[in-house]
């Protein structure tokens, strides 16, 4: 008896590697990549034979090996206050990842003193990969394991998907996933973002990890001009291994020496995300740690209230007096600039931390007023 059959899967039109490849082994221009990408954003249904003007050998090419798009929307749940939409997305595997819409007003955003002209804009929380092998104890993602890496091609179509919905002018790679740890294709998919027909900036892409040593030292060479997060979390190595056991393999005073040399060769500021967790790292004495820590960098200390991720919730939110205090030690004593993210989607577990794939039961209801996006804060 014969073996069933293995049948290729498609690849995603926005798989810019793939893509190329198969058009110059056919003869094709490359250059047509764009004017095809254009193609499929503008006509959603459209088919490959739709799209006029290509080589005649494009055609059965395109429709033998691709897809316009290999996932979908399998929902859109929006937050009570409508400025936050979590996209739940199937690929074509079958498995399920997360996107998220956050909506800002960039006209509350301040540059030299000056109020932007601007209006309401979207940000884009993009998914690298299906679950997350780094195992943070205070993220929901975390606790899936890691299941597999995206393809480009399914990084780019969530800004796809999203770009339906809201127009996206910002993208930050702080979803489900590392996205140093799926370093090829990342840098693929930013290309094709800050590329035709996109055209996103790349000051307006950021992307965060756990401090991936051996990605950072090439990062800046790779995609240049782009935002680093670092997700530090804890001033001193111990308190960084209890909560991210990813950290053992990433040394305190080895990242610190990479992130010294990326801002030397960058001359950027780098972004830096802590977690508040009530009675771990929330300390007066922490700050200070945190604060010598970062005394010779550049830096902007993002300060970021624990999101409750239900039964796995082990720590507690520090309380905003708490806070406070955290933020004027490092403002005051040190002199870095300190924000406190303002959470969105924590309805819709679509907050920081809350990404793992739940089906949505939650619409949205009323408006309010559009906040500040974090790319108006021009740390640049």
């Amino acid at each position: 008896m014969q073996s069933a059959r293995k049948t290729t899967p498609f690849r995603s039109i926005f798989d810019s590697g793939a893509l190329k490849s198969e058009l110059e082994n056919s003869g094709i221009k490359p250059s047509f990549m764009p004017y095809i990408w254009k193609q499929v954003i503008q006509n959603p249904s459209a088919q490959f034979d739709q799209i006029p003007s290509l080589p005649s050998a494009a055609y059965p090419l395109l429709n033998s090996k691709f897809k316009t798009l290999t996932s979908s929307v399998h929902s859109a749940t929006d937050s009570s206050d409508h400025l936050t939409t979590k996209l739940l997305i199937k690929l074509q595997n079958g498995a399920l990842v997360e996107a998220v819409i956050m909506r800002y007003d960039s006209s509350l955003g301040k540059h030299n003193g000056k109020s932007h002209h601007g209006g309401a804009r979207s940000t884009l929380c993009v998914s690298s990969q299906v679950g997350c092998k780094m195992g943070c104890t205070f993220c929901a993602t975390g606790s899936m394991g890691f299941k597999s890496n995206l393809t480009s091609g399914e990084i780019v179509e969530q800004l796809v998907h999203a770009s339906r919905i809201s127009p996206i002018r910002n993208v930050v790679f702080m979803g489900m996933g590392e996205p140093l740890n799926n370093y090829n294709a990342l840098v693929e998919a930013i290309r094709v973002m800050t590329g035709l027909p996109f055209q996103l900036s790349p000051k307006r892409i950021t992307v965060s990890t756990v401090g991936i040593i051996h990605a950072i030292n090439k990062f800046h060479n790779d995609l240049p001009g782009l935002n680093l997060a670092v997700s530090l979390h804890a001033p001193v190595q111990e308190i960084r291994c209890q909560i991210m056991p990813a950290a053992r393999a990433f040394p305190l005073v080895k990242l610190m020496d990479s992130l010294q040399q990326y801002q030397k060769n960058s001359q950027q500021k780098i972004f830096i995300e802590y977690i508040m967790l009530d009675g771990v790292n929330d300390e007066e004495e922490h700050a200070h740690q945190l604060g010598k820590l970062l005394d010779t960098f550049q830096v902007v200390i993002n300060l970021i209230p624990f999101n409750p991720i239900g039964s796995l919730s082990k720590f507690k939110t520090t309380a905003e007096e708490k806070v406070s205090v955290f933020q004027k030690i490092l403002r005051g004593t040190y002199g870095i600039r300190t924000t406190v993210r303002k959470e969105m989607g924590q309805d819709i577990s679509g907050a920081c931390g809350q990404l793992v794939v739940n089906l949505p039961n939650k619409r949205s209801s009323d408006n309010t007023v559009p906040l500040t996006d974090i790319e108006d804060l021009q740390v640049r």
